[in-house]
């Protein structure tokens, strides 16, 4: 007999269920296409656990799937601690625009204007806005081992030297938005990881949200699982909290992306650093981009969304069309931000105009293609 293609199975499934059901989903209708989805590809890419939520109208549902460790034989919950990778960059971005609605930092700075020992380096002539939109040059994907740590970071940076001609190509860098993280906690005077777990992350409302897990959570903190099933977290490097350290739980993330399609809930200088990081800076290949969140005009194809977040954008040079000055968040539109570590994978994506939402976690790194088109079938099945 012919396989169908898991991506043919779940919508076949997905299709059917909306047909019984029509677009307003119920709750055992919604069960049925994440199950639809998420079961066949647990098994395809062998992930030990998984958690979803579903955000709509203001309302969330969680389907958790699997083992949060293996060993210990801990079922996921929505309280699971998974490790986002790049979705932290969000974050990240989020604390750069709270320092600029409070006065601290304006995008338009020079990144050596934050941090003097730049001064007389590449970074003179290169704002804070390009370090947050990975277009200083050329800053590569990962620090050179060499530079991969706090302490060889600074000299890393002062002999840096742009490939590109500053704000001209994107090319997807840790070390870029890292910086720019450093530098916007600097300019709040706070350590990064101060700044993020005591000021911004309380202001979000976020309270199981963590740079560093506190011993008292260590329980809820997923195993990772690389490609070889062996265990495996987050390991320290240079601007690793800033890049990809955020852990957290699909319950506080679904409750990050209400506040991001609702901001008016929160203080004054949040809702404007929310709107900073929803703004479009330049278009690239059908993508805008923000500041950590990728967006694109909605409705918007399976197929849009696969390639603006395939490894070609991750891992090569792109050129840019700037939007000058910045365009404000759109009506229709949708956000995404994939993340990464070497044993797990995560997903973020929402509607603001549809008050819809999904969040992915996963205790393994799975492509980011697989995560895309489940996702995309989840929001098609509740669009309304």
């Amino acid at each position: 007999m012919p396989q169908l293609s898991l991506f043919g199975v779940r919508n076949l499934t997905a299709l059917a269920i909306l047909a019984a059901a029509g677009n307003c989903l119920a709750a055992t209708d919604l069960q049925a296409v994440v199950d639809a989805n998420v079961k066949p590809l647990m098994q395809q890419q062998a992930i030990p656990g998984l958690a979803v939520a579903v955000v709509q109208d203001g309302k969330v549902q969680y389907f958790n799937y699997g083992t949060a460790s293996k060993e210990a034989k801990q079922p996921v919950s929505e309280h699971t601690l998974f490790e986002v990778g790049s979705v932290s960059k969000t974050f990240t971005a989020t604390l750069g625009g709270y320092a600029q609605a409070t006065g601290k930092l304006k995008l338009s700075d020079t990144a050596s204007q934050h941090l003097p020992a730049l001064a007389g380096s590449a970074f003179d002539k290169i704002s804070l806005l390009q370090l947050a939109t990975y277009t200083p040059g050329g800053l590569p994907l990962q620090f050179p081992d060499a530079a991969d740590s706090a302490e060889a970071m600074l000299g890393y940076f002062q002999h840096w030297k742009p490939t590109y001609a500053p704000g001209s190509q994107r090319l997807y860098s840790n070390p870029s938005i890292g910086l720019f993280g450093y530098l916007a906690a600097q300019s709040l005077g706070q350590p990064f990881n101060v700044a993020m777990e005591k000021t911004l992350l309380p202001k979000l409302g976020l309270t199981n949200t963590h740079v560093s897990v506190p011993a008292d959570k260590s329980g809820l903190y997923a195993q990772g699982y690389d490609s070889n099933q062996k265990p495996v977290r987050v390991s320290p490097g240079a601007l690793d909290s800033e890049a990809y350290g955020i852990k957290t739980s699909a319950q506080d993330l679904a409750h990050y992306v209400m506040v991001n399609m609702h901001p008016q809930t929160l203080e004054k200088p949040l809702q404007q650093a929310i709107a900073t990081t929803h703004a479009g800076y330049y278009t690239v290949n059908g993508m805008t981009q923000g500041l950590g969140w990728e967006r694109y005009p909605y409705p918007v194809t399976l197929q849009a969304l696969l390639e603006g977040n395939s490894t070609p954008m991750a891992m090569e040079p792109h050129k840019v069309n700037w939007l000058t000055p910045a365009q404000p968040q759109p009506a229709n539109v949708l956000y995404n931000k994939t993340g990464s570590t070497g044993g797990f994978g995560a997903y973020v994506v929402y509607v603001p105009s549809k008050d819809m939402g999904v969040v992915m976690l996963a205790n393994k790194n799975y492509p980011n293609a697989e995560r895309v088109k489940v996702a995309h079938a989840i929001l098609s099945a509740i669009d309304h």
